[in-house]
């Protein structure tokens, strides 16, 4: 089936209840990576228009901090409600803006965030803090917990609105305003997502939204008026947003990439683990999510059965038209991340990596598009594409003796986002998942397009430090303050 792009909003601001059209911060064409072709000429925010979206958070800040509880979580519901509404509609566009899966945007788009803003929907009247013995004073001690009052939402390329959920929802419940910054590759979404926050009944400046290339994220993060940031992305990003806070000490939650190992070992179904894994780590999102599981760590006795099946998986793939029913995985989001992949994997093949199936980009009548083949490569541990996050279509498969070899492998990284590891002898499942320096492991199981929002989810190491989803992902978003009362 072909997406028309008039389904496309136009990308503007939206700076309280006023949408702003503006080329400020330049314009971005914005090509779709099926076709190759310009689908909208995209306005992009800059300095002034941070400066407006800052300013229109802050002036609703103490209005929404002070609505009730039980005001708060029924406009959330609302705007949960209406998301699934137009779930369709939202599925379209982004398969359009980044080219992934049809499939698969209907969860990505629309229900995932749905459930996030339903889910922190029932913490709004549950924020309670604590009391606290105190001596040897008469002293009464409780803690008060309160919104940041302006978080600044940083939102990536691949799944933008799954970030708004994660992020903006607890953010919001929590009785913050927020400033969605998506960005010039992905911002139809999150303009959909503004409408319909004004749509729900949101009060203006609650929601604001704000496309924007580099220098509007940098102007971003470092305004003075953002009193936290919930930024989604890469790790060198990551750094760059640190680096801006320290002015203002604005205290930062990071989501950034990852390198995850997916240990295979002999007494599982190896047949079905291996093609999972296959799938998982070299064509599901095109390899464009940072949890994936893009090291196949096989055990030596397993290792050249496993090969087999993986080039037999992958070299069955239906690669093609994201908006077929029929595709299995669509393009890479733009033709700068294609080279940029393509030249990681020839980097490999000079350093010694073995090519298993794929690591050519797709001719034919794929030629305009951002395809590159689905891709396994037999690499040393130490190679720099063992160990360099990719976010393409492309595996690194090793080899390992015993679960303390793969322990060791899965932990030689700069990431520490997630871990996967497959056994029928549940003791060994537990124990290599207490050895892995990682904030998120699978047992016999991937957690699917989006992770439940009830679980805590975030890495350490280089993928980052703070927490999304469940108890802490809210907790992320309130400052505790504590009342010490003196009684007598």
């Amino acid at each position: 089936m072909a997406i028309s792009a008039g389904v496309l909003p136009q990308a503007l601001c939206l700076i309280g209840d006023e949408w702003v059209s503006t080329d400020s911060g330049g314009v971005h064409a914005h090509v779709n990576a099926h076709s190759g072709r310009v689908q909208q000429e995209v306005g992009l925010a800059g300095p002034a228009e941070v400066d407006a979206a800052v300013a229109a958070a802050r002036a609703s800040s103490d209005g929404w901090r002070r609505t009730p509880a039980n005001i708060r979580r029924e406009l959330l519901h609302k705007l949960s409600a209406l998301l699934l509404d137009h779930a369709d509609e939202l599925a379209d566009i982004a398969t359009l803006e980044n080219g992934t899966l049809r499939a698969f945007t209907p969860k990505i788009a629309a229900s995932v965030p749905a459930e996030s803003f339903a889910y922190y929907a029932g913490w709004c009247e549950k924020l309670i803090g604590e009391t606290h013995p105190v001596y040897p004073a008469n002293v009464l001690d409780y803690t008060r917990l309160e919104p940041y009052g302006v978080v600044a939402v940083v939102v990536p390329w691949n799944a933008p609105l799954w970030a708004v959920g994660i992020a903006g929802a607890p953010a919001l419940a929590a009785g913050n305003c927020i400033v969605v910054k998506p960005p010039e590759l992905t911002p139809f979404t999150s303009v959909r997502f503004g409408e319909l926050a004004l749509e729900a009944g949101l009060p203006p400046g609650v929601v604001n939204v704000i496309p924007g290339a580099a220098a509007a994220g940098d102007a971003l993060v470092r305004h003075p008026g953002v009193d936290k940031i919930a930024f989604t992305g890469g790790a060198v990003t990551g750094r760059g947003v640190l680096r801006a806070t320290v002015d203002n000490l604005t205290p930062v939650l990071l989501e950034l990439g990852g390198k995850s190992a997916n240990i295979v070992f002999p007494d599982t179904d190896v047949r079905s683990v291996v093609s999972n894994a296959a799938y998982y780590g070299a064509v599901a999102y095109s390899g464009q999510a940072c949890s994936l599981p893009t090291r196949l760590l096989l055990h030596q006795d397993i290792y050249d059965d496993a090969i087999d099946t993986i080039i037999t998986v992958l070299n069955n793939i239906n690669v093609g038209d994201p908006a077929s029913p029929h595709s299995q995985m669509g393009p890479i989001v733009n033709d700068v991340h294609t080279r940029r992949i393509l030249a990681m994997i020839e980097d490999a093949i000079a350093d010694g990596a073995e090519v298993l199936t794929g690591g050519a980009r797709l001719g034919g009548e794929l030629s305009d598009g951002c395809y590159i083949a689905p891709t396994a490569l037999a690499v040393d541990p130490a190679a720099p594409i063992a160990t360099q996050e990719v976010f393409g279509p492309v595996l690194s498969v090793l080899k390992f003796r015993d679960e303390d070899e793969a322990t060791s492998i899965a932990n030689d990284s700069a990431f520490g986002l997630a871990g996967y590891v497959w056994t029928d002898d549940l003791r060994r499942g537990h124990r290599v998942a207490a050895g892995l320096a990682a904030d998120f492991v699978g047992i016999n199981g991937y957690p699917g397009p989006g992770m439940p929002p009830s679980v805590p989810f975030g890495g350490r190491k280089g993928s980052g430090w703070g927490k999304e989803g469940g108890w802490a992902g809210i907790a992320e978003m309130l400052r505790v303050k504590n009342v010490y009362a003196v009684l007598d």
